[in-house]
């Protein structure tokens, strides 16, 4: 079974290549025609890291509702664990309040290549787009003294309690006309210092600061339920993870982007990746 964390451009398509920030769209008449975020947005949710879990990309394999596939929009719901100074697991995270921190994220569209898990691996199919924004991120708040004994070095939350990270969206645009097929494969990728496509390595500035990388705690949030569209496979999600053992199933091709997992559907049974596409 997994461990969980408790509430914790290049585009490349048939037609083009666009690097940096997508470019402005309208987003009118837009229909949601994939839905698994939470509204409104809670203070944190549970939630995976790619270096925490040693994976390079996450995501998962859905189904549209409706009939618009030409996707312009999709959000998606992250975790910040990283502090200024100081860190969530040692009691002195100290955040200047507003602060953020710039990261790369990427989010892939590939087809389909089954529509039944067995026990082979689940792989992606070829890519449909690929786009990469950079995302200026919050630091999560700083420690508060009224979270004490098991809470303690967790930020406060009116309302809500006491938490490690903080949930935050970030929305993805997609300038470009790309008609999806029902079904697809969807993948989040940034770099950390030991994982991504392209580590950071452990000579980036930020390794040896007092608040360390702070996109080594960003973490991708997790949802309870699927509440537009459906997943094919319930209890997976896809992974590209570097150990064989960050995998729930018995099975996985380690370093490629496949099912996970085919064989136990119910490893993944509480968790869906949260993550939103509006289509026109």
């Amino acid at each position: 079974m997994k461990r969980f964390l408790i509430p914790i451009a290049m585009i490349v398509s048939m037609v083009g290549l666009i690097v940096g920030p997508a470019s402005a769209s309208t987003t009118s008449a837009l229909t949601v025609v994939y839905n698994s975020t939470v509204k409104p947005l809670p203070a944190n949710m549970p939630s995976v890291g790619a270096e925490a879990y040693s994976f390079n990309e996450f995501g998962d394999e859905i189904t549209f509702a409706g009939t618009p596939r030409n996707v312009k929009k999709a959000i998606v719901t992250l975790s910040s664990w990283g502090c200024e100074t100081g860190h969530w697991n040692t009691a002195d995270c100290a955040t200047t309040s507003g602060d953020t921190f710039a990261v790369p994220i990427t989010l892939n569209i590939y087809h389909v290549t089954s529509t039944s898990p067995s026990n082979s691996p689940v792989l992606a199919g070829s890519p449909i787009a690929t786009v990469t924004q950079t995302f200026n991120v919050p630091y999560r708040p700083s420690a508060s003294a009224i979270c004490t004994g098991a809470d303690a070095g967790k930020w406060f939350k009116n309302g809500q309690g006491c938490f490690n990270g903080l949930a935050t969206n970030v929305t993805f645009k997609f300038p470009f006309r790309n008609v999806e097929p029902d079904s697809v494969v969807y993948g989040i990728t940034y770099n950390t210092t030991h994982y991504g496509y392209s580590p950071m390595g452990e000579s980036a500035p930020c390794f040896t600061s007092s608040g360390g990388c702070p996109y080594d705690s960003l973490n991708i949030a997790l949802a309870p339920a699927v509440t537009v569209g459906s997943k094919p496979y319930a209890g997976t999600v896809f992974q590209n993870a570097a150990y064989g053992a960050d995998y729930c199933d018995a099975t996985p091709t380690v370093g490629t982007f496949n099912l996970d997992s085919p064989t136990k559907s119910t490893c993944w049974a509480s968790y869906v990746p949260a993550v939103q596409f509006s289509a026109r």
